[in-house]
């Protein structure tokens, strides 16, 4: 039947020989889930979501010939669970997510006809879990007294890892005959990579093989600040993990490259840039199997030019230190640095940081106290590029010790914009300021204004000077209370009015007349 039950019914007759339950919410078979039901023969549990099985959740079935868990989610199985079912003949167990499969599995299963462990984790399993059991014993009898029926297997479409600890298995597939026989007799590897999708019957595989390590070059000598490169070679079946251990390690993480030379042969390098003194040492080289783990010491040293005798050099050599400067926080103004150095008395340790402008050739020292591996510089000019190095007590810096950076920008995005704004207002303010009448000579009555002007360059060339006249007669002087003055659109008027003015300025008896707005309208 299929239901939506999430555990075992405990009303189920005491005399039924076959249970289906599939497609369900089942997740465990508990202790004595069938104990009332002992005459069960056939139990189909296929297709749910069991993922326990307790070692007693076939108590007392000992009439129990078929047992069907297809299609669930089970990574173990109690295999001595099978002790309660003697008469087992049929196991399904295809489609779920075993990976192991104990020597013993088998060994309580001495009528079983059919097993499928297809299309489950499998990678590796020992030959001896078929040679324990009860069905391939009796078929190496030499005496066979009764005839034997077929068993059949099915163990394809598992992921089988095709090294040394799968030999014995594959040499036990090759060899099966009947009375077992082989759903799928072409079962291929899944790795390593040059052996994936080869079938069994393909591969020859050797025997396992503890780790073998061997350095090219136990000592190793290197100038300073040229590169170096340690070389180990591990012999091992199956493949190993390689690691390399030395004292600076968790300060300058070398790059390792791991290559294959042949199936059972890998090579090693560690890469070490710009070898400093500090980088002298021993260096580990370590691989591991399942079978245990070898390792190799070789040792590196690093050595300055001969022909270099500075007190920078000489200095480096008595403290055999290695600085490491980097930047932690950097703003427009200030710069937060950090250093981490391995030296022979960290505690007694000083530092000098030399700091100042990149193209300044004398820098700013500053000295700083043992323990101290921080310092915050601020007040610096935006847009500058500086330099910053850090050394030991009085001495000059190394390439190495210094960085080089630039500040950023004060003016942000936000003040650019504001100051954008302003420069907007203020030619509008300028625009706003020019008086209307301006705009009026110009669009309407220009034509007036134009003649006007002509009337003044005739007077200046008859060399007349007009004494004691008002502001009001010339264009530049005209007050914002008198601009309709300009632009008067009678002509004829104006031109009258200026005639008058000539003959009274001839005679001198008297001043020129003031008009206020009101009179030109």
């Amino acid at each position: 039947m299929s239901t939506s039950l999430r555990k075992i019914p405990a009303d189920i007759p005491q005399d039924i020989k076959k249970i289906r339950i599939e497609n369900s919410h089942l997740t465990e078979l508990p202790r004595g889930s069938f104990a009332d039901v002992s005459a069960l023969q056939y139990l189909w549990l296929n297709f749910n979501n069991i993922t326990v099985m307790h070692l007693k959740s076939l108590e007392y079935l000992t009439d129990l010939t078929e047992l069907r868990l297809q299609g669930n989610k089970l990574s173990s199985i109690p295999w001595t669970a099978f002790q309660d079912t003697q008469a087992l003949k049929i196991l399904d167990l295809k489609h779920n997510r075993l990976d192991v499969l104990p020597e013993h599995a088998l060994r309580y299963l001495p009528n079983l006809t059919y097993l499928d462990l297809s299309s489950n984790q499998l990678t590796v399993i020992s030959k001896d879990v078929f040679y324990n059991w009860p069905v391939y014993q009796r078929t190496q009898q030499l005496e066979k007294v009764e005839a034997i029926s077929n068993a059949v297997l099915a163990l394809h479409d598992n992921p089988w890892i095709c090294d040394c600890r799968l030999r014995g298995f594959v040499q036990f597939i090759k060899s099966i005959s009947p009375p077992i026989i082989l759903m799928n007799s072409y079962l291929t590897c899944s790795s390593p990579k040059f052996r994936a999708g080869k079938y069994f019957h393909e591969v020859e595989l050797n025997t396992c093989m503890k780790p073998l390590v061997s350095p090219l070059e136990s000592n190793v000598t290197v100038l300073i600040g040229l590169n170096a490169t340690l070389t180990c070679l591990v012999q091992a079946s199956p493949s190993p993990v390689v690691w390399w251990t030395y004292m600076l390690k968790h300060l300058r993480g070398f790059n390792v490259s791991t290559t294959h030379i042949s199936e059972n042969t890998v090579k090693s390098e560690l890469d070490i840039p710009s070898a400093h003194l500090a980088d002298e040492g021993n260096y580990t080289c370590t691989a591991a199997n399942f079978l245990g783990n070898t390792s190799a010491t070789m040792i590196l040293k690093v050595q300055a030019p001969r022909m270099v005798a500075s007190s920078f050099s000489s200095s480096i050599s008595e403290e055999n230190s290695y600085i490491d400067v980097r930047i932690a926080k950097q703003t427009v103004y200030g710069i937060t640095l950090e250093w981490y150095t391995m030296t022979e008395n960290p505690g007694e340790t000083w530092y000098t940081l030399h700091f100042g402008k990149y193209d300044d050739t004398k820098k700013d020292m500053i000295y700083i106290g043992p323990g101290v591996n921080s310092y915050s510089v601020n007040d610096l000019l935006p847009a500058t590029k500086y330099e910053v190095c850090v050394t030991l007590r009085n001495q000059m810096p190394q390439k190495g010790q210094c960085i080089v950076f630039v500040t950023g920008s004060d003016i942000s995005e936000l003040e650019q914009r504001e100051k954008l704004i302003h420069i907007i207002i203020i030619v509008c303010a300028m625009v706003l300021a020019v008086p209307a009448g301006m705009y009026a000579c110009t669009t309407e009555t220009r034509f007036n204004c134009m003649e006007k002007c002509a009337n003044l360059c005739r007077k200046n060339r008859r060399g007349q000077n007009l004494k004691g006249a008002n502001k009001e007669s010339t264009f530049d002087s005209l007050p914002t209370g008198s601009e309709e003055g300009l632009c008067r659109r009678d002509s004829s008027e104006d031109k009258r009015k200026l005639k008058t003015s000539e003959d009274k300025e001839k005679a001198n008896k008297q001043k020129p007349e003031h008009r206020s707005s009101a009179d030109l309208y």
